[in-house]
């Protein structure tokens, strides 16, 4: 079996993915002084006994990057993921700072639509894949191009943002970073995707990013998870099963061959979309979602 978990962190997001095999990814950093020491605590105890462990920026906003430098110094990062860009901030945080060492260092690797990479998702005779793969961006693409220079000359980075996915067994779940409306709008044509089961909206949920239907109506998500930002800024997404991170705190999804476990850690969270299959791993359980 294998693990997400979506991070409450409060305005910011952070995942992490305990793989079957022997991977562990980090989605994006959201620290504050005080969650940081017992996430980092979560992240080596979880992490312990994988080989492979790789930390992946979907951009460089100050609540994806916030405190990466505590999470470098006490976790240190030896497999650096991010797409190629020149991103610029007129006032530099630690964390942004850190950011630029790692994405212009000899530990990254630059992702893009469709590339592969051991043990990202390749496999060999030592160990499995991780199941990760990219389906954005397209380096080619003259909305991509023109994003990138936005964010060098000190702009919005958040449509950088790479599109990605983890399949494990029947499940797939997709983030899509910071991607705002309109971006996605130009972009659709050149995007190639399929259904998905856990869809991490982008931007935090906001109105800002909402997915288009016509996207949607490709991705036809089981759930969609809209992370925590102020509720007046929040798109709901009517009509879909939708869990809430600002009221349901932190998420983590067991994967379970056709059946996905949900915990949360709030007690009083409760949907009435999943099936009760009187789980006990983790508090507190609030369903799963039969794929």
């Amino acid at each position: 079996m294998s693990k997400v978990k979506s991070i409450s962190v409060g305005n910011g997001d952070m995942f992490y993915i305990k793989h079957g095999s022997d991977n562990f990814s980090i989605i994006d950093c959201c620290l504050s002084d005080n969650n940081k020491k017992s996430i980092v605590d979560e992240l080596k105890t979880e992490s312990s006994g994988k080989n492979i462990t790789r930390f992946i920026s979907t951009h460089p906003d100050e609540d994806h990057i916030q405190q990466l430098d505590y999470l470098d110094d006490n976790m240190p990062i030896i497999n650096f993921y991010c797409v190629k860009n020149e991103a610029t901030k007129k006032d530099e945080t630690a964390g942004f700072t850190r950011y630029c060492e790692l994405r212009d260092g000899d530990k990254v690797y630059n992702i893009y639509k469709d590339c592969s990479r051991k043990w990202m998702n390749q496999k060999d005779e030592t160990r499995g894949s991780s199941g990760i793969n990219i389906l954005w961006p397209d380096t080619n693409n003259q909305y991509f191009k023109d994003a990138l220079k936005v964010a060098k000359d000190g702009g919005s980075p958040n449509n950088i943002s790479p599109i990605i996915t983890y399949s494990v067994g029947d499940a797939k779940y997709q983030w899509m970073g910071d991607l705002e409306t309109t971006f996605m709008e130009n972009i659709e044509e050149d995007l190639s995707l399929s259904k998905v089961n856990i869809l991490f909206a982008p931007h935090h949920g906001r109105e800002s990013g909402k997915i288009p239907k016509s996207i949607l109506d490709i991705l036809k998500p089981d759930i969609i998870i809209i992370g925590e930002a102020p509720s007046a800024n929040l798109n709901y997404y009517q009509g879909y099963n939708t869990i809430t991170q600002n009221t349901a705190g932190d998420i983590t999804f067991v994967n379970d061959g056709n059946e996905i476990h949900i915990y949360v850690s709030n007690q009083n969270y409760s949907v009435n979309f999943l099936k009760n299959r009187n789980k006990k791993e983790y508090n507190y359980y609030l369903g799963t979602l039969d794929i």
